[in-house]
């Protein structure tokens, strides 16, 4: 049996019988960036950024299981070059227009291509395979060699797991810890997108797009120095159901190699995004603009993203009523009612509502009838989301899917994956596209950061891949400061895409009041916070997380909340700093919302509102009271005149402010 090696720290054969090495250089539209790629004992890589070296010399290359090494010794490929510059239309996403603006060259080779892209906001590579049969990846390198020791914010796995191999099985949810790059915690795998602080201002973020039918990319540093290397989840040899309420499925055993691939297919995309500020970073389309593109001429009007009235945050827990609350028709009707009456365009039925420990939607519990609910929310211009583990799903999936659109269901959020090996990775593109077969949307929560599959299947409508509010339900102030992740995430995890985060928590509590209370849970941080988080986070498929109950008794914030679109025309980073604060500004037809956030220090801002077109206009804002300090509830609704130029902001520690700007 073949030793399994490291590809990145193989031998590689004498290249005396090869042209002698060379590098091929490409740079960006703009020309700061500059690849240089180096084809001599295998394929390196540098990136430089306005003259300064970001990433030092770093190997690629993909190692097959018959001993085939894409990227290895081996004559001079045939160079490609084009340029690309056009305005691609948007669908479900938080601009309607991007611009995508590249240059691009292609090292082709018998049995492979490699390409690369140079963007003005970054550049990536992919592997290309032009093989006509079937074949194995046993391991990948991609190497990140950053220049010099910089800090980095690194979303370590939290799962103590034993190994780095258990440490694939993960829920995904983390927070960030800043440090030296070679000072890397070698008992952990991390997450992508991760972010490194580079002089001169600049961040750096490494992530991944267009991930099909392939393992998703961990990071690894395994020497204590400046370099990352992606690490890849090998194959699941065997598979047993258990985990959550036996809706996962386990991996006992893997594979020696980490895909199964049927024959020419193009692989991931590997990206090195770069901002001269940190407010750049928190606008970055990179991931989507190199995600495959939806089918062309498919209509995918049906597909209405929106607001969702949500129950399991809040634990069911209504009051003011005359039945007792719970997984039960009234309840159910009642968060329709509240729905309808507030604009809200959807209820979800979260985890409770079919048989438990079964793994079967097809047997719901006797207290809910699942038709009449349906119809009821049909009737009241709501429609019905269903709560969905992996394995209940996936186990009948037309059939679960075909008999539940007939039903008149809208969609699914499909829990409990915890994993991103290949055939993870698979399940949700053809999750999206059995959804996609009904007319049905679909929410990937407890699952892997997105990768573009949003752009592929514009029905995809959120992920999590996020430690959200719902870490407040259990979480101490020393488990998680949310307040201090709430100003990470616009900037690092969010270039990858929507978070499914669920804001809107109407118990508000300070630094020091803070609780965590499962069934009546609580946010970290003030009311205006929760409201200017519609605003700076992604979500085209927003959660309300608190109670119905709890909302109708704040009716000027729940009207306020209920106003906010979650599918953008514009998109604007105003201003921020990672881990400080963060402004951002959207704009859906003429009316613009504006969201701004705060850590736990009291920040005085000024936000340049004059890019706004010429005209008068009404501004609403909320902004943090005079006491929001002691009681972060304490807010103050303002409503006057505005002309576009600068407005004065104050936020209280751990506060915010919102905004929603009409045109007269």
């Amino acid at each position: 049996m073949k030793k399994l090696i490291t590809i990145c720290a193989m031998a590689l054969f004498s290249v005396a019988a090869f042209a002698a090495p060379k590098t091929y250089e490409l740079t960006s539209p703009n020309g700061k960036f500059k690849i240089a790629v180096e084809n001599g004992e295998g394929l390196t890589y540098t990136v430089a950024y306005d003259g300064d070296l970001l990433i030092d010399r770093s190997e690629i290359n993909m190692l097959l299981t018959d001993g085939t090494i894409y990227g290895g010794v081996q004559k001079a490929p045939k160079v490609t070059r084009r340029t690309v510059n056009q305005t691609l239309p948007a669908i479900t996403y938080k601009k309607a227009q991007v611009v995508d603006n590249f240059n691009e060259m292609t090292l082709k080779y018998k049995a492979y291509s490699v390409v690369f892209r140079a963007y003005d906001e970054g550049v990536a590579y992919r592997f290309v395979s032009h093989a006509k049969a079937p074949f194995c990846v046993e391991s990948e390198c991609a190497e990140f060699n950053f220049a010099q020791d910089w800090n980095a914010w690194i979303p370590y796995v939290r799962q103590n797991e034993e190994t780095l191999v258990t440490q694939y099985f993960n829920s995904f949810e983390n927070v960030y810890k800043y440090h030296p790059v070679s000072e890397y915690d070698q008992t952990h795998l991390s997450f992508t997108p991760m972010m490194v602080d580079a002089p001169k201002g600049r961040k750096i973020v490494i992530a991944e797009a267009d991930l099909m039918n392939y393992p998703g990319m961990f990071l690894y540093n395994e020497d204590g120095k400046t370099t990352l290397k992606g690490r890849f989840a090998p194959v699941p040899k065997t598979l047993k159901q258990g985990g959550h309420n036996e809706l996962q499925m386990l991996v006992p055993e893997r594979e020696n190699y980490i895909a199964a691939i049927d024959g020419a297919c193009s692989f991931p995309w590997r990206i090195i995004t770069v901002s001269e500020n940190d407010a750049q970073m928190a606008d970055n389309d990179m991931v989507w603009k190199l995600a495959t593109p939806a089918e062309a001429g498919k209509d995918w009007s049906w597909v209405k993203p929106g607001k969702v009235a949500w129950d399991w945050w809040n634990d069911w827990n209504i009051y003011g009523v005359d039945f007792r609350a719970g997984i039960n028709n009234d309840t159910y009707k009642y968060y329709i009612d509240f729905a309808s009456k507030h604009g809200i365009e959807y209820v979800i039925m979260d985890e409770g509502w079919a048989v438990n420990l079964k793994a079967d939607l097809f047997q719901v519990i006797p207290e809910i009838d699942l038709q009449m609910l349906v119809d009821y929310a049909k009737e009241r211009n709501v429609g019905i989301i269903l709560w969905a583990g992996y394995w209940a799903f996936d186990r009948d999936m037309e059939r679960v899917c075909k008999h539940f659109s007939e039903m008149g269901v809208k969609g699914f959020k499909i829990d409990f994956m915890d994993r991103d090996d290949q055939i993870m990775v698979d399940f949700h593109r053809r999750a999206a596209e059995m959804c996609a077969k009904y007319n049905m949307m679909v929410d990937f929560h407890g699952t892997y950061k997105p990768t573009g599959l949003h752009r592929t299947y514009p029905n995809v409508v959120n992920y999590e891949g996020v430690n959200g509010l719902e870490q407040m339900k259990w979480s101490t102030m020393e488990d998680c400061d949310q307040v201090l992740y709430d100003v990470q995430i616009p900037f690092i995890r969010m270039v990858a895409g929507p978070a499914d985060y669920t804001q809107g928590a109407m118990r508000n509590a300070t630094r020091d009041n803070y609780k965590d209370v499962f069934s009546e849970a609580m946010s970290q941080g003030t009311r205006c916070r929760q409201l200017a988080e519609f605003m700076t986070f992604d979500a085209p498929f927003s959660m309300l997380c608190d109670s119905p109950s709890n909302y109708m008794q704040e009716e000027e914030c729940t009207k306020f909340i209920a106003s906010i679109p979650t599918v953008w025309d514009e998109t604007k980073a105003l201003d921020g700093k990672v881990g400080e604060f963060i402004v951002m500004a959207r704009r859906s037809g003429e009316d613009w919302y504006v969201g701004a956030l705060t850590d736990w220090d009291a920040r005085d801002l000024v936000i340049d509102l004059s890019f706004l077109p010429a005209g008068n206009y009404t501004i609403e804002y909320y902004k943090d009271g005079i006491n929001a300090d002691r009681a972060a509830r304490d807010y103050k609704k303002v409503v006057e005149d505005f002309t576009p130029g600068k407005v004065n902001v104050h936020m209280a520690p751990g506060g915010g402010w919102a905004a929603k700007i009409t045109k007269k």
